[in-house]
């Protein structure tokens, strides 16, 4: 079964850290490009940050650039978004994704995504 499942979500005070992980299952992850996004309440979904199969490609969001760091293990097929001086506004929903296969990877935009996990929740407050 395809499946992706996010997790590493939580709640944690502005300037502290969360490590998401994504995990898929039922198919091998080496050949997708993969992403994660957010969402939140009120907001349409965005690309955080991306990354190519063979990791010589990331795009980032500027409001996470310096402070968020995707890296992927194929090995065990699992990709992560570390997150650092967390702020208030970065409280949302986060998704992985991987790259619609007809597409080429060109940019993080959600519509360019096809399989979406379930999704966890990062609170960042005080």
């Amino acid at each position: 079964q395809w499946q992706l499942v996010e997790s590493g979500g939580g709640l944690v005070q502005p300037g502290g850290s969360l490590r998401l992980s994504c995990v898929a299952s039922g198919f091998t992850l080496d050949f997708y490009a993969i992403g994660w996004f957010r969402q939140a309440p009120g907001k349409e979904r965005e690309g955080v940050s991306c990354i190519s199969t063979s990791d010589s490609k990331t795009y980032s969001a500027d409001s996470v650039k310096g402070r968020f760091t995707i890296s992927r293990d194929n090995a065990k097929n699992t990709v992560y978004l570390q997150m650092n001086s967390l702020k208030p506004e970065d409280t949302a929903v986060y998704y992985c994704a991987t790259l619609n296969p007809l597409l080429l990877f060109r940019r993080c935009q959600p519509g360019d995504f096809s399989s979406w996990g379930q999704g966890t929740q990062v609170t960042v407050s005080s």
